[in-house]
């Protein structure tokens, strides 16, 4: 048995070092090819490599596109230009042109498209568009906009596209900016970052480049770049906080091009009139060197008058050079610019060396990306193709991002009609409609109401008419605004008429207003009741809100961004209904002047350094009669914990994601409590941990150790900093592991971690020794059993059919980083404020999945879990586990220690134990964990009570004692039960 545990490991290092050197070959593959590419161009067609050029456009008089293939071809037979970018069109032409003009380049051609919201942005007049970021930006779940760049992959992909220039991590705080605006996710830097990483990620992951745009940030302008050059007068510290941080953040994550805009900012080159674009100081000493990004880079188009005005006929492209760039985006004439370029390198403004440089890391991008393995694009079904996978993603982003903003009484949530006047007492008025649209149609069909167009051309005076006739009539009025432009100029073309009628009818009648497209223009409304933002005004978002209205979906969105004083970033009424209502505390028995002990003691704890801020949530009797947040993220962070910030759990993880899972593959017959280890692990066999029973593992009475500090081993010893051996500052094939910003493990080390704990030293069974290795093994069990990684059996079995949004693994895969509490800041091995990242260093060496740490979530979705375990096993409906089940895990099952199965009890003697554990008062039917990071949970179903304390009191130093000494949680947790009445 032990020579096959030996062969295991050598066939695992076999295969890591197998896959170490298919890395090693694909990169010389590359290279070598980009090599030879580059040597079969003569200089002027090494120039043109750095070309892409339009290949269409559309003349709105006409509504036709317009093709430029005959002027492009014969520039790719001339010159071998590097690319193209078709602009508008149709697919069966588009492609058709597109494999003509590969079929004649002697280099492949990149193939390059602007579409930020699908390929429907270009080609609208036979496919149909996704939604705008802005949004995307309004909903919670960043999961949605990967799945969103995976679709507009494979468009890409299906037309012949590799590169998307998208997406656009501008963060817009300037409601009048007339180029971004709902181009852009919103206005918050964090939400900005993860959504362009996941759009980045899903379009990357499909196989077609993603391109960050516009840097340095293009979203605090008032000045439109096609027409001149916007300024920005900002400090380079405004920037480097705000603007730069989701460019910093994709950059880190792998993103495979930049498109740098055309803006003037003094605060990093004051030269007059020089645009960003076309600035060494910007391109090469901010992106290149400071930040220290080395991917491709693109112009923005250098056609527009934001760098035309001032470097005309061909200056712009040899400006641009000069500055660093790699690719110029549509330069004009292609003649003139290589004559101005070779003019440039004959002045010594550039070298041929920079061509080089430029032409290679072009030819590379080709490689990776596919252009140089082109197939014709086949023309059958491709419209059809292109289409099919708009509908289902326009309708879930339609329902993800529809946001209640106000909400005053429930005569429209869900509506109703009056069932004794036939329902003949609801009227829609349909501002900027002149005939039925899906929504109209829905509320004649679904309530029979009387509907009334005001498009923006009508009367004024019908105003006062309508108004008087709507009032008499009409119990319950829905208000659309509908058909503004998507444009600040001009007040989004509102006429005052239209904003009249709406605030008379807001004013004098019981109603609700819908606004159907760019959020901003809720500025007009403000001060009406009952207000809907939808993003978008198409046959999605209608039926959406329609079936909002009928109580089928609920209203899940926040704004992306502020409208006004009274609707600020993040406003949203939630509609959900909660599966812990929250109600006053005397309803379930608790005083509330004795609960604000809490308040004293939660403070008190932060006055005195215990920990900058916590949140304390209590349940009773299935409802949360007690919530709140204290403090802030860290001592010197003015940022407030709110009751949905997000906190690392620390080994909470073992009870709300290890034992669950075994518990559900032990009622399902998967797993014997009595079996051992070696009976589910294969990677144990042979070893001395093959023998353990899982029950002992469970109770950590198997003999493992308690800690492997495996980080130790894998710092070099002089220097002190992580071993280059093991950990890269970057991210590949072979460092994937993220333990930390900029650290990333050698894939492969993993298994020598686990091999470190199957030759650690092995105890009595029978011992009791808290150890997170037993987890450890118990996370690889669930793994082994279930067929998936731990983090996603317990999204699926649990978390997601909970209606969990906060719990989870991986936070910064799917949160704004703004709602992670951080942890310490670490002086050895991290060396960095850990935030978002797990704070174990072992979990974090796991890549942030571990059976005993990883877990990150809020106190209202860990008392989900354990209000469901404390019913035994079911809530709101839906049962997850058998009572007996959750009896038997969670009862006592040691002499020797307080223990249940995986969960931690009370102590038996607490009535006469100088400090209690949880508590004094906690009954013997208590279960529950404690987590390193400072934070517990308990449930005791003797007095239907739910805790939940989340802090980081290892935040900023780790080893901080004080929230211990201070006994903070059992002080607390004592308070709750002095404060029931009965």
């Amino acid at each position: 048995m032990k020579k096959l545990y030996w062969l295991f490991f050598l066939l695992q290092g076999i295969f890591f070092v197998a896959k170490a050197q298919t890395f090693k070959n694909n990169h010389v593959a590359a290279s070598a090819w980009a090599d030879s590419v580059y040597n079969s161009l003569n200089p002027d067609q090494r120039i043109a490599q750095l070309m892409v050029l339009r290949l269409s456009a559309y003349d709105f008089k006409t509504k036709t596109p317009i093709y430029y293939d005959s002027a492009v071809a014969e520039a790719v037979k001339k010159y071998n230009v590097g690319g193209i970018c078709p602009f508008q069109g149709n697919p069966v032409q588009l492609a058709t042109i597109i494999n003509h003009l590969q079929s004649i380049a002697t280099t492949p051609l990149m193939t390059c498209i602007d579409a930020e919201w699908g390929i429907g942005m270009r080609l609208f007049d036979s496919v149909a568009p996704l939604h705008h970021q802005m949004m995307l930006g309004a909903m919670q779940d960043a999961s949605i906009v990967y799945k969103y760049g995976q679709i507009v992959a494979e468009q890409c992909k299906r037309l012949g596209i590799n590169v998307n220039y998208a997406p656009v991590v501008d963060i817009n705080n300037n409601p009048n900016n007339p180029v971004i605006n709902d181009r852009s996710f919103g206005e918050d830097k964090y939400k900005v970052a993860l959504f362009g990483t996941k759009y980045m990620q899903g379009l990357q992951d499909a196989g077609v480049m993603a391109c960050a745009k516009h840097f340095p940030g293009h979203g605090d302008v008032s000045v439109d770049s096609h027409l001149d050059l916007p300024v920005i007068n900002k400090t380079m510290a405004q920037l480097d906080s705000l603007e730069l941080y989701p460019f910093r953040e994709v950059f880190k994550a792998g993103i495979g091009s930049v498109m740098i805009a055309h803006l003037y900012i003094p605060a990093i080159d004051s030269t007059p009139n020089r645009a960003s674009s076309i600035s060494l100081k910007n391109v090469t000493g901010l992106m290149r060197n400071e930040i220290g990004y080395q991917g491709l880079t693109f112009t923005d188009a250098l056609e527009m008058q934001g760098v035309q005005k001032y470097f005309p006929g061909g200056e712009a492209s040899v400006q641009s050079l000069i500055a660093g760039n790699d690719m110029l985006c549509l330069p004009g004439n292609v003649d003139s610019t290589i004559q101005k370029i070779k003019e440039a390198i004959s002045n010594k403004q550039l070298s041929w060396d920079d061509i080089e440089l430029h032409c290679k890391r072009v030819l590379l991008a080709k490689y990776r990306y596919g252009p140089q393995h082109f197939e014709p694009v086949n023309t059958v079904n491709i419209t059809a193709d292109l289409n099919k996978d708009v509908p289902a993603m326009k309708k879930l982003v339609a329902e993800n991002a529809l946001t209640l903003l106000n909400k005053t009484g429930n005569d429209f949530f869900p509506l109703k009609t009056d069932a004794k006047n036939g329902g003949a007492d609801i009227a829609y008025v349909g501002i900027g409609i002149n005939t039925d649209n899906a929504f109209a149609k829905r509320m004649r069909s679904d309530y029979n109401a009387a509907v009334f167009y005001f498009d923006y051309k009508a009367d004024p005076i019908r105003i006062l008419s309508m108004v008087e006739l709507i009032k008499k009539r009409y119990k319950k009025v829905v208000i659309g605004i509908h058909n503004y432009s998507r444009r600040p100029a001009n007040n989004f073309g509102l006429p005052a008429s239209a904003i009249e009628l709406a605030t008379q009818l807001q004013n004098e009648t019981n109603c609700m207003s819908i606004v159907f497209g760019n959020p901003y223009a809720i500025k007009n409304f403000c001060a009406a009741k009952n207000i809907v933002a939808c993003y978008e005004d198409d046959e999605y978002t209608e039926n959406a809100v329609a079936d909002f209205l009928q109580g089928k979906i609920d209203a899940k969105g926040k704004l992306p961004v502020t409208v006004c004083e009274a609707y600020p970033f993040g406003s949203g009424v939630m509609t959900a209904v909660k599966i812990l209502p929250a109600v006053s505390p005397a309803v379930v028995g608790l005083d509330s002047v004795q609960l604000t002990s809490i308040d004293s003691i939660a403070n008190n704890a932060i006055s005195k350094g215990a920990t900058p801020g916590c949140v304390v949530l209590v349940v009773k009797d299935g409802k949360v009669a007690y919530q709140k947040a204290f403090g802030h993220y860290n001592y010197d962070d003015p940022t407030p914990v709110t009751t949905e910030s997000v906190y690392d759990m620390a080994s909470v993880t073992k009870i709300c994601a290890t034992t669950i899972s075994i518990m559900r593959l032990y009622e399902q017959g998967k797993i014997n409590l009595k079996k051992e280890l070696g009976d589910y692990l294969p990677m144990v066999r042979g070893s001395n941990k093959e023998h353990l029973l899982i029950e002992n593992i469970l109770l950590h009475q198997a003999g493992l150790v308690a800690y492997i500090p495996f980080y130790r081993q894998a710092i070099d010893t002089v220097t002190g900093i992580p071993d280059p051996a093991y950990f890269a500052h970057q991210q590949s094939d072979s460092f994937s592991v993220r333990v930390a910003d900029n650290l990333f493990m050698r894939n492969a080390y993993r298994d020598t971690m686990y091999n470190k704990i199957l030759r650690s030293p092995l105890g009595p069974t029978g011992n009791y020794i808290y150890s997170d290795n037993d987890f450890i093994f118990l996370g690889k069990v669930v793994e082994a059993l279930s067929g998936l990684p731990l983090n996603e059996y317990v999204k699926k079995e649990f978390y997601q059919p909970l209606g969990l949004s906060a719990a989870g693994f991986i936070p910064r895969d799917r949160l704004p980083l703004n709602r992670i509490a951080p942890t310490e800041n670490e002086k050895v091995f991290r060396m960095e404020l850990i935030r978002g990242d797990v704070h174990d260093p072992g979990a974090a060496m796991f890549g942030g999945v571990a059976g005993h740490a990883g877990l990150f979530s809020s106190a209202y979705d860990i008392a989900v879990i354990m209000q469901m375990l404390m019913n035994g096993g079911e809530i709101n409906g839906t049962r997850y586990f058998k009572k007996s089940t959750v009896d038997l895990f969670t009862a006592y099952h040691s002499k020797i220690s307080r223990r249940g199965l995986g969960f931690d009890k009370p102590e038996k003697d607490n009535a006469t134990r100088p400090e209690p554990y949880p508590c004094l008062s906690a009954s013997p039917l208590t279960f529950g964990h404690t987590g390193f990071t400072g934070t517990c949970t308990w449930a005791d179903p003797a007095k239907k009570l739910v805790f939940v304390f989340l802090s980081n009191r290892v935040t900023p130093v780790g080893d901080n004692p004080l929230l211990g000494k201070m006994n903070v949680r059992p002080t607390i947790h004592e308070a709750i039960y002095k404060a029931m009445t009965h």
